[in-house]
C-alpha cells in the first residue's frame, strides 16, 4: 500500500475482542464490561464533551461508569463536568503514591458516574514510560464497571492510538470541516497499522509480512491479507480473523445542516471503499448554542439543557451502543 508506514516491530499492547463476542462477566469479575474511547485525532472537535455526556446518559441508565481523562499533559475533564481539580488523579498513580486505580476515582454528583482526572502535575505525562503506560492499561481494563470511557488526546502519538485500540469501541469525533475529516482519516489510518503491528507481533508473524509489504504497494488492507494468505495461509487467516475486531464507531459533531450529518455516512463509505473495512456510524450532533453555553457555565450539558437538541442526540448514540453490545446487526448508517 502507497502510504502505509514502514513495518516495525513493537512491544504488542493487549489486543481488544470484537464488540459482542466477549463473554459477558458475571458481577463478581474485576472486569470492565466495556472500554470505550474517544478519539479522533484533532484538538477543538469536542472529544470531551461528547465522552462527559455520552458517560451520564449511559449512567442515567442504571450503568455504571468511570470516566478516564486520558488526555496525558493536557487534562480537563473534570471542567466539561463541572468538577472542582480533584486533588488526586492519574499523577498519583503513575507515580505509585497509590496502588490502586480506584484509589483516584472522585464522585461527580452524578448517580453512577465517577471521575479519574488525567494527570497535571506530573512534567512527563504525555509521554508515560512503557512500563508505566501498560500497567495503566491493566488497572483500566480491570475497573470494575459497565463503562470505562476514555477522553483521548489529539493526535497519533503511540500512547493514543494504544488506549484507542486497547478499547471495545473506539469512537471517532469528526466535525464538518475540511481539516477534521482529513485527520480523521489520518488517526484510523494509523490506528490500523500499529493494531496490524501488534498483531502480527503476538503471532510471530513479522518475517511472514516484511516479505508481503516488500513486494510493492498495496491498494488496500484486503489487497495486502490476500497477498498473505497466499504464500502463508496461517498468517493470513489469522490477521484477516484478528482486523476483524478493529471497526471504529463514527459521530459527527457540531453539524449544522442535513448535509453535515450526511457527512459521517460518506466517511464510511469511502473508508470503506478505499481501505475494504468496515466503520459504524453512530449518528450526529447538532450545533446547538446550548453547548457552548453549557461549557461557559462549566456545567454538562445533558444536566445544563436536558432538552436541547444536541442534548437529546446522545440517547441515539447510546442505544446504537447497545445494539452493538447485544450482537445485534451492525449498520454503516444509523436508523
Amino acid at each position: 500500500m502507497a502510504d502505509a508506514p514502514t513495518l516495525k516491530l513493537v512491544t504488542p499492547v493487549p489486543l481488544a475482542a470484537p464488540a459482542g463476542k466477549r463473554r459477558a462477566p458475571s458481577r463478581r469479575t474485576t472486569r470492565a464490561r466495556r472500554v470505550l474511547s474517544v478519539g479522533g485525532g484533532k484538538g477543538g472537535i469536542g472529544k470531551s464533551l461528547v465522552a462527559a455526556n455520552l458517560g451520564i446518559e449511559l449512567a442515567r441508565r442504571g450503568r455504571s461508569v468511570v470516566l478516564v481523562d486520558a488526555d496525558l499533559g493536557g487534562a480537563n475533564l473534570h471542567t466539561c463536568l463541572g468538577v472542582e481539580l480533584p486533588r488526586t488523579s492519574l499523577s498519583d498513580f503513575v507515580e505509585r503514591r497509590v496502588e490502586r486505580i480506584e484509589e483516584v476515582v472522585v464522585p461527580t454528583g452524578v448517580p453512577n458516574l465517577g471521575l479519574i482526572s488525567g494527570a497535571l502535575d506530573h512534567l512527563d505525562a504525555a509521554n508515560p514510560k512503557h512500563a508505566q503506560k501498560m500497567r495503566l492499561m491493566r488497572h483500566i481494563l480491570a475497573l470494575d464497571v459497565d463503562y470505562a470511557i476514555l477522553d483521548l488526546g489529539a493526535g497519533t502519538a503511540l500512547n493514543v492510538l494504544d488506549f484507542f485500540l486497547v478499547s471495545d469501541h473506539g469512537l471517532l469525533v469528526l466535525v464538518p470541516e475540511p481539516t477534521a475529516v482529513e485527520n480523521v482519516y489520518r488517526f484510523v489510518k494509523a490506528a490500523f497499522w500499529r493494531r496490524v503491528r501488534n498483531v502480527v507481533a503476538v503471532y510471530g508473524f513479522e518475517e511472514a509480512l516484511r516479505e508481503v509489504m516488500g513486494d510493492g504497494a498495496f491498494r488496500s488492507p484486503v489487497e495486502v491479507i490476500a497477498a498473505l494468505r497466499e504464500r502463508h495461509p496461517e498468517a493470513g487467516a489469522t490477521l484477516e480473523k484478528e482486523l476483524h475486531a478493529f471497526r471504529p464507531r463514527l459521530v459527527v459533531n457540531q453539524a449544522r445542516t442535513p448535509q453535515d450529518a450526511e457527512l459521517g455516512k460518506a466517511v464510511v463509505a469511502a473508508w470503506k471503499k478505499y481501505f475494504g473495512l468496515s466503520m459504524d456510524y453512530l449518528g450526529s450532533i447538532e450545533h446547538d448554542e446550548a453547548v457552548w453555553r453549557s461549557v461557559r457555565a462549566r456545567k454538562p450539558l445533558l444536566l445544563a439543557r436536558p432538552e436541547a437538541p444536541a442534548a437529546r442526540s446522545f440517547a441515539a448514540i447510546a442505544d446504537g451502543l447497545f445494539r452493538i453490545d447485544a450482537g445485534g446487526e451492525r449498520s454503516d448508517v444509523p436508523p
